[in-house]
């Protein structure tokens, strides 16, 4: 596809390249907000199904998250613009009481429940978003001033599993303007969300000095190029860490009982000594994928598994030096333990509750 010009339409050619990796879906579910991304990802898509002897059913699904008045008014629009594209079109709607804090997280938490729920319901397989470029950089600044490590900085995945269907953004590698200017040509409309624009939330903020940023190099076409080279960086660790944990079960006596690859197990057991020989960007993955896999609250935060693994190697794992090290911590919702050289990480046993 053409990156020459930021500013120039998609054509339909572009567009069979962008969607060609779901042509062999049974259906697809698009994200449409009624925003100018979405509604450009809905015209493309119906665009480019149309070019298909055969492909996959498209059901456009607008979440309403009943936070503003204009939501309903849009959310009829994009089903009358649905209509005109021959698609089906879903409302789905976030009911109950809405936090005072982090509602934009809740918000975003809600909206891909909602959508992987009518993923299910229509035998999708696939929900399709709209992030751009532009959405990818602001993603890699965000968690750039968190402080995030190589996995976070890679940002946004073409491809990535959630609530139990994939979750696709064909548009990664394009600017918000070339979709702007695909809908200016077409003559579509499209819905202005004065949210995108309020300094309330941190998005919103670090829009305003993207053009400060670009004038120092720091533009989306290099933020995202960076994420794009750091999600290779990581794909690579991950191999190396699958590897790890491939090797601590071939060298323990009771593998794969008691080894790292044990999720079909109620536990992970491995050897201290064979984990401590490991480099630390291995060891923290290996440990984290334990706790994830048996912990039931959630993925663990990467800041909390480092003062774990921290204070794993304070108690003696990693050195050797205390002769009966012991350790036992809870970690979103695993419990992990040092005990006679083992490191153990199991369910943690459920939180009691205070007496009246």
């Amino acid at each position: 596809m053409r990156t020459d010009d930021d500013h120039s339409p998609i054509s339909a050619q572009d567009a069979k390249r962008l969607f060609a990796d779901w042509k062999a879906a049974p259906a697809i579910v698009l994200a449409v907000s009624g925003g100018p991304d979405s509604i450009a990802l809905m015209w493309l898509a119906a665009r480019w199904r149309s070019t298909l002897a055969r492909g996959p059913r498209l059901i456009a699904v607008t979440v309403d998250h009943g936070l503003r008045a204009e939501a309903a008014a849009e959310a009829r629009d994009v089903k009358r613009l649905a209509r005109t594209l021959d698609l089906t079109h879903r409302t789905m709607r976030w009911t109950g009481e809405k936090p005072k804090t982090g509602l934009p997280a809740a918000a975003r938490t809600a909206r891909y429940r909602l959508l992987a729920q009518a993923a299910r319901a229509s035998g999708a397989t696939h929900v399709l978003t709209a992030h751009t470029r532009d959405d990818q950089a602001e993603t890699v600044l965000m968690r750039l001033l968190r402080g995030s490590g190589i996995g976070g900085l890679a940002a946004m995945a073409r491809e990535s599993e959630r609530d139990g269907v994939l979750l696709a953004r064909p548009f990664l590698h394009v600017s918000k303007s070339q979709l702007v200017a695909t809908l200016k040509k077409a003559k579509i409309g499209f819905a202005d969300d004065p949210t995108n624009r309020d300094t309330n939330f941190t998005r919103p903020r670090l829009r305003e000095i993207m053009p400060v940023l670009a004038a120092e190099g720091g533009d989306a076409r290099n933020l995202a190029r960076l994420a794009s080279r750091l999600a290779r960086a990581n794909q690579a660790v991950e191999i190396l860490v699958d590897g790890a944990e491939r090797y601590l079960a071939l060298r323990d006596r009771e593998a794969p009982r008691a080894g790292l690859d044990a999720s079909a197990f109620d536990a992970s057991s491995f050897d201290a000594k064979a984990f401590a020989a490991m480099p630390e960007e291995i060891r923290l993955r290996l440990l984290k994928r334990a706790i994830d896999r048996f912990g039931h609250e959630g993925p663990a935060e990467l800041g909390k598994v480092e003062a774990l693994l921290a204070a794993l190697d304070q108690a003696g794992a990693k050195t050797g030096k205390v002769p009966r090290p012991r350790l036992k911590q809870t970690l979103a919702g695993a419990l992990v333990s040092l005990t006679d050289g083992r490191i153990r990480v199991e369910p943690a046993p459920p939180r009691r509750g205070r007496a009246d």
